[in-house]
């Protein structure tokens, strides 16, 4: 709402946005990046998913409604001037650990040491991109900040990145950009964070891990990126705890996991980037955001009609709240995502089963009676009642949701099966998958091809 405040003010009409009192920090910092610092807010007291109904009447007559009335009778507190250093200045002095300190201090770290950006080690990751340093890559809430090239490489300096990562770091913070992914949404309540997913040559050319521990720390390629990713999301976007970041519990970045593409062409399957419109044997990263997820030990069987009873019900007992996204809140835009070990998807390929089979029967299978999806929604959504044969009747989601008027009838977790994203990786021998509780729409997936030449990166 604070948006529509902005809008409201900037015509000269006066507003007044009602902001619960654990959010009164991130209205300021929000209002700030919105470009009219102190817009008016009143506080509601508490939380209201947590007060009775009389409980919140009374808090709202005897504090909300008297904030609301002094910020439609009145104008917003003057701003100060507050000016930003210049991406060249020099903004600390020192040795290591009073660079380190000064930074932590201005809250430019994550709490881990970082490598000093200094003007020479900015300079050698520029010079491995064709790109203008000045040239914005985009504007990125919740501080409107511009992403310039020179800001990538300064991140990419204080992650212990390598110089020759930085045409990785230009393609993340492109889909960053990206309006379909949705970056403003980096520090709401479920506290999800983002998986970097990599294809193409760059793999093997920069070393990444895509076998056994690839969700581990430890390989410099994969855990400087993933740290990046966080540092950029602190330092430019904006996203600070306690002020733009609102994670209740929050996640902690994560580390690049590369595909298995030596298995995915063996196999005759699409690499994800494929499946995210990449030509084949493009260089790609693909991001996507998710609250959290779930190992799955032992899948057993000698086929894929055998292994698949675990992967069906690993899968419907992953999601519950994120289902919004399927039906409610982002129209469709649910993504689940499987990584599978290597053996697991040979074994299914042996059969002939193409990367579009395994999806398929996901859909199919992965299912549960329409009874329990609507009361998830019910209970979710906050609205008193779901119909789905409503829904469908009014247009707004897919026949498959009703087939019948049978309240017991299976319905799917998505709309369609190539809803469901699979990435081959991990240890070659072990019989696992790892499923991702996706966002939908608070964190959509997007794909960047890599540009190792400079040139302007296409989807």
């Amino acid at each position: 709402m604070l948006r529509a405040s902005a809008a409201a003010e900037g015509a000269g009409v006066p507003s007044s946005t009602l902001v619960c009192e654990g959010f009164l920090g991130l209205a300021a910092a929000a209002s700030v990046g919105l470009g009219l610092p102190n817009l008016p807010v009143a506080r509601v007291v508490g939380h209201p998913g947590v007060q009775s109904k009389e409980m919140l009447e009374r808090n709202v007559l005897d504090v909300t409604l008297e904030g609301v009335m002094n910020n439609l009778l009145s104008a917003p507190a003057a701003a100060g001037a507050d000016r930003e250093p210049g991406a060249r200045d020099v903004i600390a002095s020192g040795n290591f650990d009073e660079i380190n300190d000064a930074f932590y201090a201005s809250g430019l770290s994550d709490g881990l040491p970082i490598i000093p950006p200094t003007r020479e080690k900015v300079e050698q990751f520029l010079r491995r991109t064709d790109r203008d340093p000045d040239e914005s890559l985009g504007n990125l809430l919740p501080d409107s900040r511009a992403a310039t090239v020179w800001s990538v490489a300064v991140n990419g300096v204080m992650a212990g990145c390598r110089p020759e990562y930085m045409p990785v770091l230009v393609a993340l913070i492109e889909a960053m950009a990206d309006p379909a992914y949705g970056v403003e949404h980096s520090g709401n309540t479920p506290g999800g964070e983002t998986l970097i997913i990599l294809n193409g040559p760059i793999i093997r050319q920069l070393g990444f891990n895509y076998t056994q521990g690839v969700m581990r720390d430890g390989f410099r390629p994969n855990t400087s990126i993933g740290r990046f990713w966080r540092l950029y999301l602190r330092n430019v976007a904006g996203f600070l705890p306690h002020k733009n970041d609102k994670a209740t519990f929050g996640n902690t970045w994560r580390v690049v996991v590369a595909e298995n593409e030596d298995v995915v062409r063996k196999i005759g399957w699409t690499a994800v980037s494929e499946d995210m419109g990449c030509a084949a044997g493009d260089s790609a990263v693909t991001i996507a955001r998710y609250t959290g997820g779930n190992h799955i030990s032992s899948v057993s069987g000698a086929t894929p009609e055998a292994m698949m009873p675990y992967l069906h019900d690993a899968m419907v007992r992953q999601y519950s709240w994120q289902l919004m996204f399927t039906v409610g809140q982002g129209m469709g835009t649910l993504r689940p995502l499987m990584l599978v070990s290597p053996i697991i998807a040979e074994t299914i390929a042996g059969w002939g089963w193409s990367k579009r089979d395994l999806q398929r029967h996901l859909f199919d299978h992965a299912r549960m009676p329409a009874r329990e999806f609507e009361r998830i929604l019910r209970d979710w959504t906050q609205k008193p009642t779901w119909n789905l044969k409503a829904e469908h009747e009014a247009g707004r989601i897919p026949r498959v949701f009703h087939e019948s008027d049978d309240p017991g009838r299976m319905v799917p977790l998505v709309w369609k099966p190539e809803d469901y994203m699979i990435a081959v990786t991990g240890d070659l021998t072990r019989n696992s998958v790892y499923i991702f509780a996706h966002n939908g729409v608070l964190g959509f997936p997007v794909a960047r091809r890599i540009a190792l030449s400079g040139s302007r990166a296409a989807t």
